[in-house]
Formats: C-alpha cells, structure tokens, sequence
C-alpha cells in the first residue's frame, strides 16, 4: 500500500521474537489511534539482533529476517522496517511518522525520544498504548523454548 498524504503515519517498535496476542493487540491499538483506521498507515520497526541482546541480555530465538517476515503476514501492518543498528532516530526519519506508539514495557531509547527527534527537525506525537493481558502475553512470560 503506498502512502497517501491523507494517511496518518503511524510507528512503532519490538522485537517480535514470534508474533502473539499481545502483539497483535499492539498492532490493533495503534492503528486505532486514527478513529479512522483506513486514514493509518502502520509502519512496524524490527528491533536487530545486535540491539535486542544488548536490552534483553539474550539473542531473539529468530533472527531479524525472520522476524520481519512473521510481522509482515499481517495484513493491518502496512510497512516493515529494521531499525537502526547504533543510531534509533535515522530510520525514524527516514519513515516521517505523525505518532510514535510505544508500548506499555518499553523503555528503552525513549526517555529523550521527542527531544533527539525534535533536534532533526521531526516533529511527532509520542503515545504510550495500553497492556494486553500483560501477565500472560509478554515473550518472557510465555512458553517459547530458546
């Protein structure tokens, strides 16, 4: 799907080492930001293997490639993206969002977000969406063998 100007660009971040429930419920509560959802274009960025070990302390049980291709089998995801491997904010640039949604857990790269964006001329609207069921649906939590 090519973008239209009267799209809302949309973003947002994981690593997606399998893509579950509570994935999916990301994807959905970020399309809905925009009340309506066709007027959203969701761009999904693909943590790298590098960066994931560096935050988590473990290497994802798939590699980058993989995980891009099990985010891109849905169809409410408009465009996958791999993130950046030293520097987040050019492929951020790169894409132009309208908002960035970030998830209930996620921490890091974004205590000064807004402000690293904002000093490359962007301009974006910053949302912390909700938990799905954080207990059950969170890759840690759930039973994927490594």
């Amino acid at each position: 799907m090519e973008h239209k100007k009267e799209q809302t660009r949309i973003m947002i971040f994981g690593t997606f080492d399998g893509v579950h429930k509570g994935h999916l419920n990301f994807f959905k509560q970020a399309k809905k930001i925009v009340k309506k959802p066709l007027k959203s274009f969701l761009i999904v960025s693909v943590a790298r293997d590098k960066n994931v070990f560096r935050i988590k302390k473990h290497w994802p049980l798939f590699g980058e490639r993989k995980r891009i291709a099990l985010v891109k089998k849905y169809k409410i995801v408009d465009k996958v993206v791999l993130s950046g491997i030293k520097n987040h904010i050019p492929h951020i640039a790169q894409e132009k969002p309208d908002i960035i949604a970030l998830g209930y857990d996620q921490k890091a790269y974004v205590k000064n977000l807004k402000k690293d964006l904002k000093n490359k001329g962007i301009l974006v609207k910053i949302i912390r969406l909700k938990p799905y069921r954080e207990k059950i649906y969170k890759n840690n939590l759930l039973k994927i063998k490594r």
